[in-house]
């Protein structure tokens, strides 16, 4: 196996995209800003697009910072999303309802899941649903810390590859996430330029292989309404 730095950071980051394209868009305000359970029931029930910004931190278990990215998400339910990175490595991650892409452009890779599988047992399951989706979690805290309502979440399924999810809302919107893996690593994300439920085109959750990239996996055939 690969273990060079790069490629290292390749399969954090996407272990963790994810996670970061179900749970950023629980930025929308809830009538009861300070309690995160609230929040995020909210999100589940009301929110069904989603647009921002990100800058992510990967952090290993001893403290050291292992990759800093940048870039943007949209989000629109049920079930499609899109990631994308911009530094230090131009990366893709689109969910359309059926399949999950993810294409490294630097690398001229693309690979392919059924979206099921792919988000099976992972809190990417929040994406597409509705409350129900609470079940595969606990919710473990609610509380306020300075100007921050914090709630932390823990799936129930402890094959998912994560030991906790803390999600930080000021004033009511989203403003940090931050996500614990079994490895004790761990994924801060800081959120900015968010629009809710506003419009998005289509097209942006459309993806076609380039001529000019691998692909690995085999997508499934949509057929025409």
């Amino acid at each position: 196996m690969d273990n060079s730095p790069r490629n290292r950071a390749v399969r954090i980051n996407l272990s963790f995209l994810l996670l970061v394209c179900v749970l950023v868009s629980v930025s929308v305000r809830a009538e009861t800003a300070g309690d995160g359970e609230t929040l995020l029931k909210h999100f589940l029930s009301d929110v069904e697009t989603f647009e921002g910004r990100f800058e992510q931190s990967v952090v290993g278990a001893d403290g050291e910072v292992l990759e800093n990215s940048t870039g943007s998400l949209a989000i629109a339910r049920p079930g499609r999303f899109r990631w994308g990175t911009i530094e230090p490595y131009e990366q893709r991650l689109i969910a359309d309802g059926h399949n999950v892409w993810s294409y490294d452009v630097d690398l001229a890779q693309v690979t392919v899941k059924p979206q099921a599988d792919a988000l099976n047992s992972t809190p990417a399951l929040l994406l597409g649903g509705g409350t129900d989706a609470l079940e595969e979690f606990v919710i473990e805290r609610s509380e306020q810390d300075s100007a921050i309502t914090w709630v932390g979440l823990t799936p129930r399924d402890t094959s998912s590859g994560f030991r906790r999810v803390e999600l930080g809302f000021a004033q009511g919107v989203l403003s940090r996430m931050v996500f614990l893996d079994n490895l004790a690593q761990q994924t801060v994300v800081v959120l900015s330029d968010v629009v809710v439920n506003g419009t998005i085109d289509e097209s942006d959750f459309e993806f076609v292989v380039p001529d000019d990239a691998d692909l690995v996996g085999t997508p499934i055939e949509v057929l025409p309404r």
